[in-house]
């Protein structure tokens, strides 16, 4: 069977406009390289899932075609749709969430303020992500850490905002100063896109 790619990652031109914050267009473009290649290695991976065999005879959890494959897609695909969710929600007017997010971020975190140390907080204190994620079960929105593409999901909860805070997002401008950058990459969050997520995770 003919397995599904997945689409050619592109910047929307909107994330240009962080060069006023201090996070350049070079920074952007190889950063795109990168988000490329978790597109290339996952289009490739499943490429190989689609012919592998499935004899579970030849499958093992210490090593085998099978759980390399499927390890390294979880890696994979994670880097895909975490970066893809970082440039559709950047590129905003920035501060204050507005819409419905920003009532969920209210209820959650008592204030945006409040959510906003948080949210940097998590930043700093994760090894590459921090996620803002929405929970239909409960109706509410959570920060989480991810110290890679594929580390510590959180079942049922749908990916609205993500913040790549690996050095590569940010060193090209602010070298190891990783607090400034998430300053400035909270002044040009697109909230819109963060409330379009939304709305389709309802």
């Amino acid at each position: 069977m003919e397995p599904k790619l997945v689409e050619a990652p592109q910047l929307p031109e909107k994330v240009f406009t962080t060069e006023k914050v201090g996070i350049s267009r070079k920074t952007h473009e190889e950063h795109l390289k990168l988000w490329q290649g978790y597109a290339n290695k996952t289009d490739e991976i499943r490429k190989a899932l689609a012919e592998i065999d499935t004899d579970p005879a030849k499958a093992n959890q210490i090593y085998s075609q099978m759980r390399a494959l499927k390890v390294n897609y979880a890696f994979a695909y994670g880097g895909y749709i975490n970066h893809s969710v970082y440039f559709d929600t950047m590129g905003g007017s920035g501060g204050k969430a507005s819409g419905d997010v920003a009532a969920l971020i209210d209820e959650a975190f008592g204030s945006f303020d409040r959510w906003a140390a948080d949210w940097k907080a998590t930043g700093i204190a994760g090894r590459g992500w921090a996620y803002l994620g929405y929970s239909p079960d409960e109706q509410r929105v959570f920060t989480f850490i991810g110290d890679s593409q594929d580390t510590f999901p959180a079942w049922n909860n749908h990916l609205l905002l993500a913040m790549d805070v690996y050095e590569h997002a940010y060193y090209l401008d602010f070298q190891t100063a990783r607090a400034k950058y998430i300053d400035a990459y909270m002044q040009v969050i697109d909230w819109d896109a963060v409330n379009r997520r939304l709305a389709r995770a309802r």
